[in-house]
């Protein structure tokens, strides 16, 4: 059975930081590609960042040079390094793996951590 969990998030002042860690289970996510997505309330959720296969890596416009997506395959988990958080960075988080055929989403989600920016 294929577990993710998200864990890291938390409140934090602007230009603050903050790691996620995602802990999965069941799955070879090396193998299928992880990502991680936020969702804003009211909104439609986004695509952060996203790691492949290949360990080729992509971001939202509105975090690069901030946050990085690594893996430690060792631990089965994944990680999201977030620097100079931004108000605008508050939302639940969500850990995902495995592509799914049309690429534009993924086929296991963790429960989602909250993050939450103060000025």
């Amino acid at each position: 059975q294929v577990h993710l969990e998200e864990f890291g998030g938390g409140s934090v002042q602007a230009g603050g930081s903050l790691q996620l860690s995602c802990i999965t289970s069941g799955i070879y996510f090396s193998m299928c590609g992880v990502a991680w997505y936020r969702h804003f309330p009211g909104k439609e959720r986004e695509r952060v960042s996203s790691m492949g296969v290949s360990a080729d890596t992509t971001y939202a416009d509105s975090v690069k040079g901030r946050f990085t997506i690594s893996q430690d395959t060792a631990r089965n988990t994944f990680y999201l390094q977030m620097n100079d958080l931004k108000t605008e960075d508050t939302a639940i988080y969500y850990c995902a793996a495995c592509t799914t055929p049309s690429g534009r989403s993924h086929e296991y989600w963790g429960r989602g951590t909250q993050v939450t920016v103060s000025s």
